[in-house]
């Protein structure tokens, strides 16, 4: 998955302007706690940032 595609996800689920306020400001666990932008700007992949925000968000399978 490239960034692309994963931002494309998050404001598909989120909404254009409140899924990068929401990336900026939710911390995740199993991201190291940090916030998936931290994430992602620490070089965890989008992939495993998306599936971090997919089970925290509870989305469904087709989300995946």
């Amino acid at each position: 998955m490239r960034h692309t595609e994963f931002w494309a996800r998050m404001e598909r689920n989120l909404g254009e302007a409140y899924a990068h306020v929401w990336a900026d400001s939710f911390v995740i666990g199993t991201l190291d706690h940090r916030t998936p932008s931290e994430a992602l700007a620490a070089g965890v992949s989008p992939k495993e940032v998306w599936r971090a925000v997919w089970e925290v968000r509870e989305l469904p399978d087709s989300e995946r």
